[in-house]
């Protein structure tokens, strides 16, 4: 077996095993842990009807292929920035160029391939919820299919990345109800494309966000919490009291599920033993992180790396 087979039209696609084990020069992704999504995504009135799930980037993304039989158990909007692709949904074929877009409803048949000369550059959602079933189900009864085109603006991309860095700083109530309500920003700029304008924004930085960039700063440190607290001259006891009350996390903990997400990118993306991943974060017992990490996302380092996204 060569790991090539050929695809509609000619177009030819690469199984898995022909993958670039380092992935895509510049490739991002996110998959938060599904405990998290339970307890404060889906039961969470303000935010249920629509919910990231898994969030990427992936430039010049060459040999990158995925086919699901029975269909995702989210919903995929699919954003073409440079390059092309093609994509199945069911029996439909479509051919994604830059400044096309696709949106796959969960549950559906489908697969999706980068072409072999120009590879597409893609930012890429998987999302759930009520509200962003009922968004989709607009948009193709509108658009007659699931494929769009929408003009290049800078604040779409601005929006996916504020929507990235909030998750990059973690999982607090806050950041899960903010990206989420963007994300029914960010879907409508799509849906309704002829509607999105430019909207400037703020950055709020306080002493949470200060302490919040400091962790990522020395994600590959054993950080203490009173070094965490000295950082933005507070008290140990009144930085964790803040910190709780903003993120609903002791900065132990936050500082961990930052460094999980760390240890996430160098499974997915790295050929790095777990050994060493632990020792990239400051962690010296490999056991210890392998605990820690299974206590986050629910399965072991090992596992998770078997485990694939879009």
């Amino acid at each position: 077996m060569n790991g090539k087979f050929a695809g509609y039209d000619g177009f030819s696609y690469y199984c898995e095993m022909e993958r670039k084990k380092e992935g895509f020069d510049g490739q991002r992704a996110i998959v938060l842990p599904r405990k998290i999504l339970s307890k404060y995504c889906s039961a969470n009135p303000v935010i249920a009807g629509a919910y990231i799930t898994d969030i990427g980037y992936y430039p010049k993304a060459k040999y990158h292929y995925r086919e699901r039989s029975h269909g995702s158990e989210q919903h995929i909007l699919i954003y073409c920035q440079e390059g092309k692709g093609k994509v199945q949904i069911k029996k439909e074929e479509y051919q994604l160029n830059p400044g096309e877009f696709i949106i796959i409803p969960m549950g559906i048949p489908h697969n999706y391939a980068a072409d072999e000369i120009t590879p597409w550059t893609i930012y890429w959602m998987h999302f759930k919820g009520e509200t962003a079933s009922r968004s989709i189900e607009h948009f193709k009864e509108k658009n007659e299919n699931y494929k769009g085109v929408v003009d290049y603006n800078d604040s779409r991309i601005n929006l996916f990345e504020d929507i990235y860095f909030n998750l990059e700083m973690g999982y607090s109530n806050d950041n899960l109800c903010y990206v989420n309500l963007c994300l029914l920003h960010f879907l409508s700029s799509f849906i309704f494309s002829e509607n999105y304008s430019v909207a400037e924004k703020k950055q709020d930085v306080d002493t949470v966000n200060l302490s919040i960039s400091y962790m990522q700063k020395h994600i590959d440190e054993m950080v203490t919490l009173q070094t965490m607290a000295q950082s933005v001259n507070l008290s140990v006891s009144h930085f964790s009291f803040l910190f709780r009350k903003k993120t609903g996390f002791s900065p132990i903990e936050y500082f961990n599920h930052l460094k999980v997400q760390k240890a996430c990118q160098y499974l997915l993306f790295t050929d790095l033993r777990i050994k060493e991943i632990a020792d990239k974060l400051g962690i010296e017992d490999p056991y210890y992180f392998s605990r820690m990490f299974t206590k986050v996302m629910g399965m072991s380092p090992a596992i998770y790396r078997t485990k694939r996204i879009s």
